[in-house]
Order: structure tokens, then sequence, then C-alpha cells
């Protein structure tokens, strides 16, 4: 799913979002399959097929001349065990994809089941040169004070903030702080879930610095990547939120 800048809505990057294509039960959702992933043992691995097939993505973008950024959400399991900074450095070589063009997000909720163990591996991904971002921001219980500390590039304020940020004047002020917040900390902010014109327009006006969501783009299969981008994001005043791609 492509994210952009609020101000001039150009593209900045990707999310990587993981679907079980079930053949009886559809496209699930990864809440719907990542608990029996980690029950069965499976969710190294998986860890590392989504890893591979996002890099593998990026760096054929990369190789085409379009330097797309993407994303890649850890979970808290994937970041404490096993070696992830050694795996991604071999992902990396192996595709020939410089690190900046990689992010890792974690949520609050990964951070504060190892606090230490969370902070050591987040700033051995920094040493390799790879961004860090903290998802689903204002969710969890991440202490204000262990944030200052943390190797972090951006939050993303989490969806449940941002869905009725129009009607909710108490919503609107966790979100300024948070964008206030991120700004003093040098972090950019990113908003999630932004669905309508006029959130998007209010969180510009709040000084929020990207956004993604159903507004920009719906999630699409990383094929249809070049193509939107290049419908729809030739240049910043061609972007029009009425023409979507397939979705997933």
């Amino acid at each position: 799913q492509p994210k952009a800048q609020i101000a001039g809505r150009h593209v900045t990057g990707v999310e990587a979002l993981v679907r079980w294509r079930h053949p009886t039960r559809g496209v699930l959702a990864p809440d719907l399959f990542i608990p029996l992933a980690e029950s069965t043992g499976l969710l190294g691995p998986l860890t590392h097929w989504v890893l591979s097939r996002a890099i593998e993505d990026a760096a054929h973008w990369h190789r085409g001349g379009l330097p797309l950024s993407v994303a890649v959400n850890v979970s808290p399991r994937s970041l404490i065990e096993g070696d992830l900074p050694a795996a991604i450095v071999c992902l990396l070589a192996k595709c020939g994809l410089p690190s900046r063009l990689l992010e890792v997000e974690v949520t609050e909720t990964a951070i504060m089941t190892d606090p230490a163990g969370s902070s050591n591996v987040l700033r051995q991904l920094r040493a390799i040169g790879i961004p860090i971002s903290i998802d689903d921001f204002g969710s969890g219980y991440t202490s204000l004070g262990y944030l200052k500390t943390l190797p972090i590039d951006a939050l993303k304020i989490d969806r449940s903030l941002i869905s009725d940020l129009t009607a909710d004047d108490k919503g609107l002020a966790v979100t300024q702080s948070i964008i206030d917040l991120g700004h003093r900390l040098g972090l950019t902010v990113l908003a999630e879930g932004v669905e309508t014109e006029e959130t998007w327009r209010l969180l510009e006006s709040l000084g929020c610095d990207e956004g993604q969501g159903y507004l920009l783009a719906r999630p699409m299969p990383a094929e249809h990547i070049e193509g939107w981008i290049t419908s729809h994001q030739h240049s910043r005043e061609s972007w029009d939120p009425t023409v979507q791609p397939t979705t997933l």
C-alpha cells in the first residue's frame, strides 16, 4: 500500500501487507493466520519470506529507476528471536538493495515485550542503515521517557485516532500532540487509515508529514505499483483519489 507526503501527495514509499490466499476461505488478513504461524513455529520462516519478497520487489523498482522504500512490519517474536539483522543483511546483499530503501516497522507492543532486547536489535538495524518506524503509535503503552532513547526515525499514528479525527475534539488534540512530539524528537510522522479528503486536509493543517490509507490507494499486488505511480503520481497535480487499482 502506497504512502505519500501530506503536502503535495508525492509518493514516498510503500508498506508490504501480507495476505494468505486460502483455497476455500479466500484472502485472509494477518490477524487470522499470524497467531497460527506463531503457535506452529512458522513465524520465523514467514517473516523471512515476507522480507525476501519485499526486498526483491524494492530492488526491482530500484533497478528500474523507481527508488521506492518498502516497509515491513516485524512481530515481537521475530524481532527478538533469531538474528534478524544478519538475515536482512544477507537479503539486501543478495538483491542489491540499498539499506535505506528497506524500512522496519515495529509496534509499541513489540518493543515493550522486551524493551532491552528490542532496543538492541533496533540499534543493530539502524547501524546497517535501515530506517525504523513505530507502527500503530497511540494504541499501546510506550513510555514517553523510553521513547526518547529508541533508535527510531518515524511514528505512524494508529488508525483508531485518525478514523474520527474530524468529529472528535479529544482525538484531534491527541493527534496534534503526537505530531508535535514526533517533530520535537526529529521524527517523521505518518497518519494511517486516512479515508477522506477532509481528514487529509486536516492532517495537513496539523503539520503531519505523510499519510496512508484508502483515500490515497487501497492495497494492491506489487506488480501494480509501477503502473499506479505512473498513472497517478507522474505529477503531483495528477493525483486522483477516485480511481483505484485492483485490490487484494
